[in-house]
């Protein structure tokens, strides 16, 4: 019995050994990263290992600064992109249905011949603020499929700042890295 229980310890001790020397200090897996800091939405976000910046004159209007992952160059299209924006006043009550609107709006505009569908919708902070996050997977009309991530966050002056990663094609490599990005954000 003795020889039971001193296993069992040892078992929970080289655990909590194991977790403790591999854990991140804030709980991100880019903790250590270099980060976006973008001024006009108010918020920067980690830049992951093998992932670069864009310059703002390759941007539509509505995003403010973007990252992609480094073309390997061979590949045809896809890839993964996180663009960050502004946007105006949402009132906490309308978070989840703007949010939700505002991913699909973005599906519909990334992919326009296909379909997509809610992954996941729920609240959540963002540097102790009221935030949104919803996850969409798209099929993108020609048997392929991504991952869709839209977080919107309400900024410290009033207004909101969003964050939309999108990972094509997707695997889980691809979009948890895209989600760790978003869940990397922080409001200035």
């Amino acid at each position: 019995m003795v020889a039971v229980v001193v296993s069992v310890l040892v078992l929970v001790g080289g655990g909590v050994t194991a977790w403790w020397l591999t854990r991140d200090e804030d709980g991100s897996s880019l903790a250590d990263r270099p980060r976006v800091k973008d001024d006009k939405a108010g918020i920067s976000y980690a830049i992951p290992e093998g992932w670069q910046p864009n310059k703002k004159g390759d941007l539509v209007d509505a995003f403010t600064s973007s990252i992609t992952m480094k073309s390997t160059g061979d590949e045809e299209e896809g890839g993964s992109v996180v663009l960050a924006g502004r946007a105006g006043t949402v009132p906490k009550s309308q978070l989840k249905e703007q949010t939700e609107d505002a991913a699909r709006s973005n599906a519909e505009y990334f992919y326009p011949d296909g379909r997509s569908s809610i992954e996941e919708s729920r609240a959540t902070t963002v540097s102790d603020r009221p935030a949104y996050t919803v996850a969409l997977k798209v099929s993108d009309g020609e048997g392929g499929t991504g991952h869709l991530r839209l977080t919107l966050m309400t900024a410290r002056d009033g207004g909101s700042s969003y964050l939309l990663g999108i990972a094509q094609p997707t695997g889980p490599q691809e979009q948890q890295e895209v989600d760790a990005v978003l869940e990397s954000a922080s409001l200035s």
